[in-house]
């Protein structure tokens, strides 16, 4: 039973991410020019899924995630600022390129590998806690690596004013349809409203391609990178995924969380490592190499991570 379960999780996320990377590498797909796909997926797949999913859901369900969101939002945040220190610390790394990098690490690969996962774990009400981890990072560290980024670029040109990097990075985050969408749903739910049947089916139609799309995203920009395995990357893969799922199986444990809200968190948190770093990387001129080498490793260790995560908290 647990086998096949971890089987059904797994291997079609897989396949499709395999899809993806040779689409990629056999030139099929232009791996070099993502941005029409992301936005598919960023701005209008992806937005309507979850809120569809938060708007429809019932209050309970959605009071139900505060747990999570302390689990994963403090996780993700100490992740990222431990990795932070030891890039500048140990490696003298650039404050962008640290930051970039502590992103790749903290922030999970929630929309390509955590969405089909936790929906074929937990059904329809996968998407969920899926929503909730998704707006927790792009409220946390996507907006301080945006704030650190925008400060260097600035820097650089001479224009060291602080108060205009900060607003930008601000503004810049909330005004992306995967932060504000699911933050809506939720507001929606709370309130009592319900969602109309006929906007739920609109949003149903083109939130289903989220999924797999995301996956098929996620090998098209992994076969775009070059793997270059050193120290660093090894050490970024054990903190992506051991470190993290630990971290948070300690703070579940510390909360004294119920076995379901936990079970949702830790898995959350043994995701490998997401491709937002490598895109901010591309866009703010950084190193992407290592960013994509970090993402390449720790998601083909996930493979391994992941089916024992499964086998352990799933296996009734």
């Amino acid at each position: 039973m647990t086998s096949n379960v971890i089987l059904m999780a797994l291997v079609p996320v897989l396949f499709v991410l395999l899809l993806g990377f040779a689409a990629g590498k056999a030139r099929i797909v232009d791996n070099g020019h993502v941005e029409s796909l992301n936005a598919l997926v960023m701005d209008f797949a992806l937005p309507a899924s979850l809120f569809a999913a938060t708007a429809s859901a019932p209050r309970d369900r959605i009071t139900d995630q505060v747990p999570v969101f302390l689990v994963f939002g403090v996780t993700m945040l100490v992740i990222y600022l431990a990795w932070y220190w030891f890039e500048r610390t140990c490696f003298a790394v650039a404050r962008s390129d640290a930051a970039v990098q502590a992103l790749t690490v903290g922030f999970p690969n929630l929309a390509g590998v955590g969405l089909p996962i936790l929906s074929t774990l937990l059904g329809p009400a996968g998407v969920v806690p899926v929503a909730v981890a998704l707006a927790t990072g792009s409220i946390l560290v996507s907006p301080l690596t945006l704030v650190i980024a925008e400060m260097s670029a600035s820097k650089a040109r001479g224009t060291d004013a602080r108060a205009a990097p900060l607003l930008t990075a601000i503004g810049r985050a909330f005004a992306k349809p995967v932060v504000w969408a699911p933050a809506l749903g939720v507001a929606l739910s709370l309130s009592g409203l319900h969602l109309d049947p006929l906007v739920h089916a609109c949003l149903v139609l083109i939130g289903n391609a989220a999924a797999g799309v995301a996956l098929f995203l996620t090998g098209l920009v992994l076969s775009a990178q070059s793997l270059r395995i050193d120290w660093r990357v090894v050490a970024a893969t054990g903190a992506a995924d051991i470190l993290r799922p630990l971290l948070a199986v300690a703070i579940a444990h510390g909360l004294q969380l119920g076995p379901e809200v936990a079970k949702t968190a830790i898995l959350l948190a043994v995701l490998p490592s997401g491709f937002f770093g490598i895109l901010f990387a591309v866009n703010y001129r950084l190193d992407s190499a290592t960013a994509g080498s970090m993402v390449i490793a720790s998601t083909g260790v996930s493979v391994a991570t992941l089916a024992i995560a499964i086998a352990t908290l799933f296996s009734h």
